[in-house]
């Protein structure tokens, strides 16, 4: 049964898509309902949100979505099939999945090479998430008490940014409470002296990335996990063997990405494992299931 809702869900965001480009599905006709809300950022940006909402009444579990450094739209318009791949795959578990777009609405397309990166959108965006999350706790159909927040790469690194001890984005007051489970997929900011302390959170996280990451490598990962574990955080990690940046997307060639050359001279190399996603999906399932469930 649920895989048959999953499938249908997936179609669902595909139509109207009538030749989509790779890595891409449509944002018109029966696909996820787009909305707005403001950042917690000093401008209130008005953020644009996709929201997949599961089937049933009553309230459920939510989760927010923080894209990578390629943005949630792609350059014709089209929503990453990466997000609305987890998108479809949570609404079948039972939550509500909104996935924030942190770019189109201040003029970014990505911010993925050297260049293009501005450190002040990066730094700004866990208001983006606290943003979500307020929306969502202000919603009548979601549990305002059982949200959690996921990222990849720019946006797993916006996850670690955010759920830490001394978090860039958490506002003074949560009425409803924090964050309840957090999910980083091959994070930037995994790296010593990324965070101004060592490395802390109140709530779980769960870290996943492959050992052949050379973007976002598994090593400082592995580090920042177990250094915050013997500080007395709740960090569990998976590391994939042979798995490259970007793991999780399907369909996804592998291949390597000179466009997006690091300082250090690094090609990144990105491609879907299928090993490794299907691990990945049924490891986060498990790890949501019981932080967002009673």
């Amino acid at each position: 049964m649920a895989r048959r809702l999953l499938a249908l869900l997936l179609l669902a965001l595909a139509t109207q898509a009538c030749a989509p480009s790779p890595g891409a599905v449509s944002i018109a006709g029966s696909g996820p309902t787009r909305l707005r809300f403001p950042s917690l950022d000093e401008q209130a940006t008005a953020l644009d949100g996709y929201l997949v909402r599961p089937p049933g009444r009553g309230r459920h579990p939510a989760v927010v979505l923080m894209h990578g450094c390629g943005g949630l739209l792609t350059a014709d318009g089209r929503l990453s099939s990466r997000e609305t791949d987890w998108a479809a795959l949570l609404a079948a578990e039972g939550y509500a999945a909104l996935m924030v777009d942190s770019f189109t609405p201040r003029g970014i397309g990505r911010m993925c090479s050297p260049e293009r990166f501005d450190s002040r959108v990066y730094v700004t965006r866990p208001k983006d998430a606290y943003g979500a999350l307020q929306y969502l706790q202000s919603q009548p159909f979601v549990r305002a008490d059982r949200v959690a927040v996921m990222g990849w790469s720019q946006g797993g690194g916006v996850v670690l940014l955010s759920v830490r001890a001394a978090s860039l984005g958490r506002p003074p007051a949560l009425p409803h409470g924090d964050f309840r489970a957090a999910v980083a997929f091959y994070p930037a900011s995994c790296r010593e002296g990324a965070h101004r302390l060592p490395w802390t959170a109140p709530l779980p996280l769960l870290v996943l990335v492959g050992d052949g990451d050379n973007w976002t490598p598994a090593a400082p990962c592995q580090r920042l996990a177990e250094a915050a574990v013997r500080r007395g955080s709740d960090v569990r990690i998976r590391v994939y063997p042979g798995a490259y940046h970007d793991f999780d997307w399907p369909d996804l060639p592998t291949r390597s990405r000179p466009e997006f050359r690091t300082t250090a001279g690094v090609v990144p190399i990105t491609g879907m494992d299928p090993a490794a996603r299907e691990d990945a999906r049924q490891e986060v399932a498990r790890f949501l299931r019981a932080r967002l469930r009673d």
